[in-house]
């Protein structure tokens, strides 16, 4: 397994070790003590898998209070996955990082509690799947916008299919402060 750690503090890129031949392969998507070492240690308490279609965008969703840790992957398919900074008083905050997930690359990103998570769908369909490190509770969910400017994400596609929910969802300097987790170092 090789760890690649991002520019905001927590979040980790895993390349899971593969083991294949002519028949299929073996990989290990979980590992308690591999990933705490990797520096994932709150425990997992929820896994979710979407299925989703091309031009799909899902996000950027966070929960306050309930914020949820996030390890995520993409069985089949490809995505645009993107976490974001938005913990009061991270010296990245507003900050975001990007990644594609594969299911040929079978690679996972891990997004700590207190970032907003999305991800849009490249391929024809993704199958995606995550572990959380808490419940979801709806009455503490929020939607950051996926097009807030101040965020300047450069997401793979400029009309994604979104959620009412998502089409709604407010910039991050519209938001609340008391939505927003706030930041402690070495989460």
């Amino acid at each position: 397994m090789k760890i690649r750690t991002t520019k905001l503090e927590g979040a980790i890129i895993i390349e899971p070790a593969v083991f294949g031949d002519e028949r299929g392969f073996f990989l290990e998507t979980w590992n308690r003590d591999r990933y705490q070492e990797a520096g994932i240690g709150l425990p997992f308490v929820q896994d979710n898998i979407s299925y989703s279609q091309k031009g799909v965008l899902r996000g950027l969703h966070f929960q306050y209070p309930h914020a949820q840790g996030k390890l995520v992957q993409v069985i089949s398919g490809e995505v645009f996955d993107i976490a974001v900074d938005i913990r009061r008083g991270s010296p990245t905050f507003g900050e975001s990082v990007g990644v594609m997930l594969t299911g040929e690359l079978k690679n996972q990103f891990y997004v700590p509690p207190g970032f907003a998570h999305g991800f849009c769908v490249v391929s024809d369909t993704a199958m995606f799947a995550y572990k959380c490190t808490d419940m979801y509770h709806p009455e503490t969910e929020h939607s950051l916008a996926w097009d807030d400017p101040d965020l300047n994400i450069q997401w793979p596609l400029s009309q994604p299919r979104l959620s009412d929910k998502d089409r709604q969802a407010s910039r991050l300097k519209d938001l609340d402060e008391a939505v927003l987790p706030v930041y402690q170092a070495s989460q």
